[in-house]
């Protein structure tokens, strides 16, 4: 399955921007060790409400809801999964319908 991870981080963790990559870096660390199984497509910065957005594929709504987890116990103000379902499958849905 795939997901779309939207991230806030906290103001306290925004006023680290010196210290971003690191903290970035434990972030990856701690996700592929409690979620081996989850891999990661796509990485971007936004400058709008969220922070960042993740691309990612995990095997089910547990492990995308570990992933959530980990990033609001590393400094993240707000941290959500959300399924994604690939344009070609959704057509195939809604022809279904």
């Amino acid at each position: 399955m795939r997901f779309i991870l939207l991230t806030k981080l906290s103001t306290e963790v925004n006023r680290r921007m010196q210290d971003r990559a690191k903290i970035g870096e434990q972030w990856r660390k701690r996700v592929k060790e409690k979620c081996p199984e989850v891999k990661f497509l796509d990485h971007y910065a936004l400058f709008g409400p969220y922070d960042f957005l993740d691309i990612y594929e995990a095997p089910d709504e547990k492990s995308a809801a570990k992933v959530s987890l980990i990033s609001r116990a590393m400094g993240a103000e707000q941290a959500e999964s959300w399924t994604a379902i690939p344009y070609h499958e959704f057509l195939k849905l809604a022809e279904e319908i």
